[in-house]
């Protein structure tokens, strides 16, 4: 399996650097990323990002709540790129199930990353109501689901499968943790995996040997030890 790299980042610097990249196929973001990032007017920043990357998938969330308002923001972010992939939540803060916008947007040919999945029920509620021909990502966070103890591996090989009767779905890893998840994935048959940049450069990495690892590891406690003049008398 071919598992695709997004890379996962808001900084405009960033997407310049790894938009050049030929191991990054796509970008993903969020309003968390793009607050860190220091993004002020929402359209502008997006509009700006869209302009360092017009030839890659770009997924922009959504960040109401509600329906209505949602329903008015999704339509908004659809116009502004050919290749952008409108983020909405497969449930909001309350819980509710976003299933009447997933399926509006999509029926009106609207590109989806359907974010915050969890399970494979999720994944199978969604599937029930999206057609086979508009594009459509649904991103299941791994590292978050393991930092609350939680195995996401069941979850992906379910949705994996759930998935193999729409040639336009894709199943996304995100909430990557370790550059090890990449391979994860990979052996999963995830369509993609975003990434945040500094994995990515290790992953760009891979390849050493395991005594590589010692002798750099043992040389590093080395260098930090007489750095800091360590003796024992």
């Amino acid at each position: 399996m071919n598992t695709k790299i997004f890379c996962d980042i808001a900084e405009l610097d960033q997407i310049r650097k790894f938009n050049k990249k030929k191991i990054v196929k796509g970008f993903t973001t969020n309003p968390s990323l793009m607050r860190k990032a220091g993004a002020k007017d929402y359209k502008s920043y997006s509009k700006k990002i869209l302009k360092i990357c017009n030839n890659k998938p770009v997924s922009l969330e959504v960040f109401a709540d509600e329906y209505k308002e949602m329903k008015i923001q999704a339509m908004n972010i659809n116009t502004w790129g050919k290749n952008v992939y409108v983020k909405v939540p497969v449930a909001n803060s309350k819980g509710k199930f976003m299933g009447k916008i997933i399926k509006e947007l999509n029926n009106k040919n609207i590109k989806l990353n359907i974010t915050a999945v969890y399970n494979a029920k999720q994944t199978e509620k969604i599937l029930k109501l999206i057609n086979k021909k508009t594009e459509v990502i649904i991103s299941i966070f791994a590292g978050r689901a393991g930092d609350a103890g939680k195995d996401p591996i069941p979850e992906f090989k379910k949705s994996i499968s759930l998935a193999k009767k729409f040639k336009n779905v894709e199943i996304l890893w995100a909430s990557v943790r370790e550059p090890y998840n990449y391979l994860q994935a990979k052996q999963l048959g995830c369509h993609i995996i975003t990434v945040p940049p500094t994995i990515i450069e290790k992953i760009e990495n891979f390849g050493k040997s395991f005594d590589q690892l010692t002798k750099e590891t043992v040389k590093a406690f080395l260098v930090d030890s007489k750095k800091s003049k360590f003796s024992i008398k």
